[in-house]
């Protein structure tokens, strides 16, 4: 949201929040760019309905249009990939003006419902970061709600075997949803809990289930095992399968069991995998620490096959850095979940003393916020957070990895070859020839 020129213009599409078209016979619903995850959600849930990938968990405020530009994982992306292959088709304003339609759009070219009709020019304006145009109309795959589905959460006593297990549950496909808390950041999410929520989760979990008499012994369960169901230095594992059938949802279950136990892992309470499905979109009050720190990701998408070798690269940059982190007070844990059976996302996100700042106050529940203590700016430990980012996004290219919300922090044209790059800029000549839109996003355009 930054920018490189004070001669800018922002545009806020929040207010076109339109849900335009459900379309039940052909399989999609059209969209506004500021429709967010949670709107859509619930306008099809009534109709046992759904998009294959149907958003972030920041999905009460996220909006389709920013999932589309800057791609996003996690709800459905186990099985069904990222935001962007779940788009069908585009409606797309160019920098001049020009209104481009993607995708076979049927008679009269207004009901779009395939999307790979020649060269697939949906995909050009899926995670360009609103560098090549801005998103007017999202076209989405429907698919039937599962009719059943079950939860599994496990503990590891290191992050590569974590990392093995998830590695080997993505190939089998077994996960609709798969994500993974390290001990630092599983810390960080049982301070931040209330007894208030608590109350509010067990309320929620029994509402998902088919029975009332379901849904109290699932709250039962959860009850008893507390809090303290995660050890304090283990890695938690938390997934979710879902299917036609309770059969099938049973046997993804019993290989999600035997992948864990091969690598070492432990069964413990599913009371956290119960959670995401019982509450996806959570208010948005941990983008500021339990204690009112500053927050921050940075993240890598690795294959399956050197996830473990990052992550133990990434905890070595962690151990030269660990006496800055201890003089500044700055804290770090990961966040991993899976994409479909091809990658996993290592997030390493931190936690510093430092200044809130509008936007914590625009996205947070006002009572939460008021309950946080008002940190003063600390600029050393900010610069030493920035400097950890640094490193980590250097490690990221190293290993090959992508991104998503490239914006103007990854290196997206260091990682292009030439024949790539030139494609790249000669697109962005053609649908913004004065280089209005985003200008130096994907390091692309300059500054007027």
């Amino acid at each position: 949201y930054l920018v490189d020129s004070p001669r800018t213009v922002s545009l806020d599409l929040s207010r076109m929040d339109r849900i335009v078209d459900i379309d039940a016979a052909d399989m999609t619903v059209t969209v506004e760019p500021g429709c967010t995850w949670a709107a859509l959600r619930t306008a099809l849930a009534p109709l046992g309905l759904r998009t294959p990938f149907w958003g972030p968990m920041s999905g009460l405020r996220s909006t389709v249009g920013g999932a589309i530009s800057q791609n996003a994982a996690m709800l459905g992306a186990g099985q069904h990939g990222i935001s962007s292959e779940s788009v069908v088709a585009l409606t797309v304003v160019l920098g001049g003006g020009q209104v481009l339609r993607t995708g076979a759009r049927g008679q009269g070219g207004d009901k779009p419902f395939f999307r790979h009709y020649g060269p697939d020019l949906t995909g050009l304006f899926c995670g360009d970061g609103g560098a090549l145009g801005i998103k007017a109309r999202i076209t989405l795959r429907l698919m039937a709600s599962p009719a059943h589905e079950d939860y599994a959460s496990f503990a590891f006593q290191s992050g590569r075997d974590l990392l093995a297990a998830m590695a080997a549950m993505a190939r089998a496909g077994i996960a609709c949803e798969m994500c993974a808390f390290d001990p630092g950041l599983t810390r960080v999410r049982m301070q931040r809990s209330s007894l208030a929520s608590d109350m509010k989760t067990l309320g929620a979990v029994v509402g998902r289930q088919k029975s009332l008499v379901k849904g109290l012994l699932a709250a039962g369960k959860m009850a008893l095992a507390g809090r303290d169901f995660v050890g304090a230095e283990t890695y938690s594992l938390h997934l979710i399968a879902e299917g036609r059938s309770a059969a099938g949802v049973q046997a993804d279950i019993a290989e999600a069991r035997r992948i864990a136990s091969a690598n070492q892992g432990e069964e413990i309470a599913n009371t956290i995998a119960k959670v995401i499905r019982a509450q996806p979109f959570p208010p948005l009050n941990s983008v500021l620490g339990p204690g009112g720190e500053r927050w921050t990701p940075v993240h890598g998408v690795a294959p399956l096959s050197t996830a473990a070798d990052l992550f133990e690269a990434i905890q070595q940059v962690f151990a030269e850095m660990d006496a800055d982190f201890q003089r500044c007070g700055v804290k770090a844990g990961y966040l991993f979940t899976s994409i479909s059976t091809n990658a996993l996302i290592v997030e390493p996100v931190f936690y510093w003393p430092g200044e809130r700042m509008a936007v914590h106050a625009a996205a947070m529940q006002p009572e939460h916020l008021a309950r946080l203590p008002s940190l003063p700016d600390d600029p050393a430990a900010t610069q030493v957070v920035v400097q950890a980012r640094g490193r980590l996004m250097a490690l990221f290219q190293r290993f090959g990895c992508g991104h998503f919300q490239i914006g103007r922090t990854y290196p997206y044209r260091a990682s292009r070859d030439d024949a790539s790059w030139r494609l790249v800029e000669a697109i962005k000549a053609s649908v913004d020839p004065a280089q209005v839109l985003n200008p130096g996003v994907l390091g692309l355009g300059a500054p007027h």
